[in-house]
């Protein structure tokens, strides 16, 4: 502990950590700007649970030589009146004692801590941060809950940049616990070399047979994308989907950790991926959920609605799913990502599209996993993450910005992000746990998936309204996790 008594020098180069100056007075991306619409007014907030207490000198110490060396971090987004109101990029000077934003606790004012933290949080929902200010904050809470001996939230605006900019930005303020001089190892992901399936002329003629296929999925996504955002298309009216124009609505957020090392268990068994896996696991633990929910509404009882099919036929229930569209994929280039004249671009970078899950009770738990890889695999066969990061730009130039909107018609938001495979430490402090997640977003529920060490986390975004009990739903999917690690074992 006496280490955290004085600042933590952490190796970052200055000189590549800040983003290129050129961006002042630019005008925000397309995609950001749609996040400050009046029912997508989306932030990002990052629940990062600590092993020791936290030492506010020693935090904000370091976030002047890491967090405001980002020029996203310190600056303004100002009403250009000359440029029909946009919004540009406008450096600042920043008061950390504005964005740092450490509360007197008593703790034996507290009677349940983990409540406590999950109330500040959802608080946190309530308002938003003014627009006078770089459009972020910070708060420590030296609270002891049952996963961790502290709390830190960081609560960042959508436009400052997606899940892969500021996971690669917490990432460079980090370092492994085993070697506090070495950086976090992220998973790396594969490229698949193509070259050689496509020499010859079977081999042309399946590549020919690939293009057309990925032509064809692309124009079929592309109707049911468009006919979704025209609202032609809606998801069934369901426990867990709520009415139209509620993203300004308070969330509440919860997290379940479960073994990363089941995960992979089922995934090297199954030939599938971890995101087959955990969209197998979603679509299990919400069709348990949904069966549950419509047991009780026909006055059965819990245990019998549990036991018994009560889903309704034929529910349309479906994601909006976000993809990370960078040249390079995956996120193991992050510390480029810092750097200038890199390939791997910072900011909102994203793309989605509309991912449909099967409701339905299965006798066998592997057909979740089974329907979730065959509903994947044909979306990788598509270009509508792409078609909606186009669509964007296209309608911000020529339709203004609500025709550019984000689909109000699905039932939830997806996500998933890749952390570290190894225990870190934040400026000193070693961290127990990461829980990202959203709010502003028009959909009641958003599900987000990361990984950290051996662990993977589920972070549920919810409206009190429509879910009133998410922890409900976090035992839903765990207990769909263990269902289906049985039945790989058997």
């Amino acid at each position: 502990m006496e280490a955290l008594l004085k600042p933590i020098k952490v190796k970052i180069d200055v000189e590549n950590f800040t983003l290129d100056d050129s961006e002042a007075n630019q005008p925000l991306s397309p995609v950001a700007r749609m996040f400050h619409e009046s029912d997508s007014n989306v932030y990002i907030i990052a629940m990062i649970g600590l092993k020791t207490k936290i030492n506010a000198e020693v935090v904000k110490a370091n976030l002047v030589h890491t967090l405001l060396k980002h020029s996203r971090f310190s600056s303004l987004q100002v009403v250009d009146e000359m440029n029909s109101g946009r919004l540009i990029w406008v450096p600042t000077e920043v008061n950390l004692d504005n964005h740092v934003i450490v509360p007197k606790l008593d703790p034996d004012d507290i009677d349940s801590p983990d409540k406590f933290v999950e109330d500040y949080i959802s608080n946190l929902s309530k308002n938003k941060i003014k627009m006078s200010m770089p459009m972020w904050d910070l708060h420590l809470l030296n609270v002891k809950t049952s996963e961790a001996e502290s709390v830190s939230v960081l609560r960042v605006h959508h436009s400052l940049g997606d899940g892969t900019s500021l996971m690669s930005l917490f990432l460079a303020c980090t370092r492994k616990v085993s070697t506090p001089t070495e950086p976090p190892t992220i998973p790396m992901v594969k490229k698949v070399n193509s070259g050689k399936s496509s020499r010859g002329l079977k081999g042309k003629f399946i590549k020919l047979w690939l293009d057309m296929w990925l032509l064809w999925n692309t124009l079929v996504d592309v109707m049911m994308f468009l006919a979704t955002a025209l609202m032609l298309i809606k998801d069934t009216k369901t426990p867990l989907k709520g009415p139209l124009g509620f993203g300004s609505s308070p969330r509440r957020f919860v997290h379940r950790s479960v073994s990363l090392d089941d995960i992979k268990l089922i995934k090297n068994s199954t030939r599938t991926t971890i995101n087959d896996v955990m969209l197998g696991v979603t679509q299990a633990g919400l069709s348990r959920y949904l069966n549950r929910k419509y047991g009780e509404s026909n006055k059965i009882d819990k245990g019998s609605s549990e036991r018994s099919n009560n889903l309704p036929t034929s529910i349309r229930l479906r994601a909006t799913f976000f993809m990370n569209l960078r040249p390079i994929p995956g996120i193991q280039e992050l510390a480029d990502m810092m750097k200038k004249g890199t390939k791997a671009k910072w900011g909102n970078q994203i793309g989605y599209l509309i991912y449909p899950f099967t409701i339905a009770l299965r006798d066998n738990p592997l057909d979740y996993l089974r329907e979730a890889k065959a509903a994947m695999d044909r979306k990788k066969a598509s270009l509508e993450a792409s078609f909606s990061f186009f669509l964007a730009k296209y309608f911000l130039k020529f339709g203004g910005l609500k025709m550019a909107s984000f689909p109000s018609q699905t039932t939830l938001w997806f996500s998933n992000v890749a952390g570290p495979q190894e225990e870190i430490s934040l400026f000193g402090h070693p961290v127990a746990y990461i829980a990202p997640s959203c709010f502003g977003q028009p959909n009641g529920l958003m599900i987000h998936v990361v990984s950290y060490a051996n662990k993977m986390t589920f972070v549920l975004s919810v409206d009190d309204d429509i879910i009133p009990d998410p922890h409900q739903l976090c035992d839903d999917l765990e207990v769909s996790l263990n269902r289906i690690k049985t039945a790989v074992i058997n």
